[in-house]
C-alpha cells in the first residue's frame, strides 16, 4: 500500500479542526438549551486572594492595559468654603458689630448725661431719663473732627484698592503697603506706648483717653494678616478671642472718658451762657423759700390769686411736671439748683431768654 504524502496528512489535520469547532459549537448550543450557559455574560476567573504577608514586588511592572478606576465627581473631596462666603457668618458678624455698637451708644449717652448734669447737681438716675433718651443724646459727640476719625478709620484697610481705582502709580500703592506693614508689625509698640501712659495717668490730663485708645489699637493691629510674617502658623483660637476681648474693654474705656469730658465741657459751655437759656417765671399764691442767691420777687397784692412773681430764673430741664431751674449769675461752686413742681398754687410762664444782638 502505497505511503500517504504530506498533503494528505495536512488535509486529515484540518478535517479533525474542522470537526472539533463544529463539535463543540454543537455542544455549547446544547448547553445554552439547558440553561448552563447564559447570553451575554462574560465569566470570569474567580479572584485568588493575596496572602497577607506578600506584597507586589517593586521591581514587577504595572500591566500596560490595566489603569485606576477614574474617579467620579461625587467620589471628589468637597472644597473649603470660601471666608466670607457663608451668608450665616455675614449675618451673625453684622448682628455682632450692631450689638457691639449699640451698647457702646447707650454706655455713652448715660455717662455724657451724667457728667451733663452732674455738673448742675443732679443725677441722671433721680432725673430719670429713659434708654431711647440716653441713645440720642451719645449722638453729641458726633463732632466732625470725632467723624472724620472715624471715616479715615474705616477706610484705612481699603485704601491701596481705592488709590489702585483712582489710577495712582504703583509704586505709590506698594510703598502705602509697605508702610501698613510695618505699622501692623509695631503693633507691640503701641501697646507698651499706651501702657508708659498709663503709668504718667495724672500727668496727661485731659488727653488721658489717649492710654487706652493706643493699647486698643495695638490690640487690633497685632490680630490683621499684615502683622503675622509670612510662613508662621495663626494663632490659637483662645488668644485671639482674649485679644479681641481686652480691645473691646480698652474702647468701652476710651468711649467712658471722652464721653464725660465732652459732657462736662458742654455744661460749663451753657453754664457761662445761661442767660440765652429759656427764662422762667413762677406765680405763686404763697411766699416760696429759695435758697441765697435767689431770684427776684415781687408781691403783686392781696387781691390777686398769683400774688407773688418770681424772676430772673432760667430753665435747665423739665421732667414730670417738675422744673430744674438756675439762678442769672449761677456758679458752680456755691449755687444750688432749684427743683419747682408745678400744681394748683404754681403757674409756670416759659419766655424766650436774652438773645445777642442782630447787627
Amino acid at each position: 500500500m502505497p505511503t500517504p504524502t504530506g498533503h494528505a496528512r495536512a488535509g486529515d489535520t484540518v478535517a479533525r479542526d474542522e470537526l472539533a469547532g463544529v463539535g463543540r459549537r454543537a455542544g455549547g448550543r446544547q448547553r445554552l438549551a439547558r440553561g448552563e450557559l447564559t447570553v451575554g455574560r462574560v465569566v470570569r476567573a474567580p479572584r485568588v486572594p493575596r496572602s497577607p504577608g506578600v506584597r507586589r514586588s517593586p521591581g514587577v511592572p504595572r500591566s500596560p492595559g490595566v489603569r485606576r478606576a477614574a474617579r467620579t465627581p461625587d467620589s471628589r473631596q468637597p472644597e473649603p468654603p470660601t471666608a466670607g462666603g457663608n451668608p450665616v457668618e455675614l449675618i451673625n458678624s453684622v448682628v455682632g458689630a450692631a450689638s457691639f455698637v449699640s451698647a457702646l451708644m447707650l454706655y455713652a449717652g448715660y455717662i455724657y448725661t451724667n457728667a451733663y448734669y452732674g455738673y448742675f447737681h443732679l443725677d441722671s438716675f433721680a432725673v430719670g431719663f429713659d434708654t431711647f433718651e440716653l441713645v440720642i443724646r451719645s449722638l453729641n459727640l458726633a463732632a466732625l473732627p470725632a467723624l472724620e476719625v472715624l471715616i479715615l478709620a474705616l477706610l484705612v484697610p481699603y485704601l491701596p484698592r481705592l488709590l489702585t481705582a483712582l489710577r495712582v502709580p504703583p509704586r505709590h500703592v506698594v510703598r502705602l503697603r509697605r508702610a501698613g506693614r510695618a505699622v501692623a508689625r509695631a503693633h507691640v509698640g503701641f501697646v507698651a506706648a499706651g501702657a508708659v501712659l498709663l503709668l504718667v495717668w495724672r500727668w496727661i490730663q485731659p488727653f488721658a483717653w489717649a492710654a487706652p485708645l493706643l493699647v486698643a489699637a495695638g490690640l487690633l493691629l497685632g490680630r490683621t494678616r499684615a502683622a503675622t510674617p509670612a510662613g508662621t502658623p495663626p494663632p490659637p483660637a483662645w488668644r485671639r478671642a482674649a485679644s479681641l476681648l481686652a480691645a473691646g474693654l480698652f474702647l468701652i474705656w476710651v468711649v467712658a472718658l471722652v464721653s464725660g469730658d465732652r459732657g462736662r465741657h458742654d455744661a460749663h459751655h451753657d453754664a457761662g451762657q445761661l442767660v440765652r437759656r429759656v427764662a422762667v417765671v413762677v406765680l405763686s399764691t404763697d411766699r416760696l423759700s429759695f435758697a441765697p442767691p435767689g431770684p427776684a420777687v415781687e408781691d403783686l397784692g392781696r387781691g390777686t390769686h398769683y400774688r407773688y412773681r418770681y424772676s430772673g430764673l432760667r430753665l435747665l430741664l423739665e421732667r414730670d411736671q417738675r422744673y430744674y431751674v438756675l439762678p442769672l449769675g449761677w456758679h458752680k461752686d456755691t449755687d444750688p439748683t432749684y427743683v419747682i413742681k408745678d400744681d394748683d398754687g404754681i403757674r409756670i410762664e416759659l419766655r424766650p431768654g436774652t438773645q445777642p444782638r442782630r447787627g
